[in-house]
């Protein structure tokens, strides 16, 4: 198993080795690319993506100061949000303006920054409940116990599974509002899967989750990829993004300003610049230096006057 994720690892980087680290640039085998995403709210401009490819079979980041639109743009492409211009495709199909539940069973879904476990149902009940085309649904079908029971017991049985791998076996029966909040993030990865997706979106994934458990959802993370789906995930925590991911993609302002290796993006200019300000830690010139001390002595006059 060691030596396959590792194979995974390398075949993952070995699609981005050349790449520029330019905002759009073209992925060898993207399994989605975003054209012209335009979210505006009032007079602000929210999400403004020119163009994105994410590489499939790889762990892409997605990272940005606080407003800087992740979020929002995740909510466009997976259809919890309405985009005011631009177009999308997943597996060369287009998804701008399909609804969220149908994008999910085209094979790309999502988690949420504050998790969305239904607290009054059990941890079991949850995960049944990302399972998706249940024929019981159906009124007329559920009177007939013959059409759907053996779908539903296919349906536990593939949710025991995920919660025995996600270490909530033990929480089965617990009802999902007592699990801590580290927890409630591993139950909602769990239910994603159980739709069987190729394409994983996580929004902060770690927020609110303690240390204990922190290398624990690093390890579910890079375990998607080793079992062939590609994940794509908003992060703050710059350690994690240095872990986990195969490549990044920065944004600012709504705009992606910059894509690259881990390494090199933490390193880059425009990205220090969109953190922490324009020459946050520049030594000021002389002639900068000359113009504060001017106005500073301008300002003292106008006090000394009055």
């Amino acid at each position: 198993m060691h030596a396959e994720t590792t194979s995974k690892k390398a075949v993952a980087l070995a699609a981005f080795e050349g790449l520029p680290g330019e905002p759009g640039v073209p992925k060898p085998d993207p399994i989605l690319v975003a054209d012209g995403v335009v979210r505006r709210f009032g007079g602000l401009t929210a999400v403004d993506v020119a163009h994105l490819e994410v590489q499939r079979g790889s762990i892409t980041a997605l990272i940005g100061p606080n407003g800087a639109g992740k979020t929002t743009f995740f909510n466009q492409l997976t259809g919890f949000d309405t985009a005011d211009a631009g177009s999308w495709t997943f597996n060369g199909n287009s998804l701008a303006g399909v609804p969220a539940h149908r994008v999910a069973r085209s094979g790309m879904v999502r988690t949420f920054q504050l998790t969305k476990a239904l607290t009054k149902l059990t941890v079991l009940e949850n995960m049944r409940l990302g399972a998706q085309d249940q024929r019981g649904e159906n009124f007329f079908r559920s009177l007939i116990p013959s059409l759907w029971r053996r779908q539903e017991d296919q349906i536990t049985e593939r949710a025991e599974e995920l919660l025995e791998r996600f270490k909530l076996d033990a929480k089965r029966d617990d009802f999902a509002g007592s699990l801590s909040g580290g927890q409630r993030k591993l139950l909602e990865m769990a239910r994603a899967l159980m739709v069987g997706p190729e394409l994983v979106m996580l929004d902060e994934p770690m927020a609110g989750v303690n240390p204990a458990l922190t290398q624990s959802l690093l390890g579910h993370v890079k375990g998607l990829r080793d079992e062939g789906m590609t994940v794509l995930f908003v992060e703050h925590d710059m350690d994690m993004v240095r872990e986990i991911s195969d490549w990044v993609v920065v944004m600012a302002m709504g705009n992606v300003i910059a894509e690259g290796p881990p390494d090199k993006i933490m390193s880059d200019s425009r990205v220090i610049d969109a953190y922490l300000g324009a020459h946050h830690d520049a030594p000021l010139s002389a002639e900068e230096a000359e113009e504060q001390l001017q106005e500073a002595e301008a300002e003292l006059e106008i006090e000394e006057k009055a």
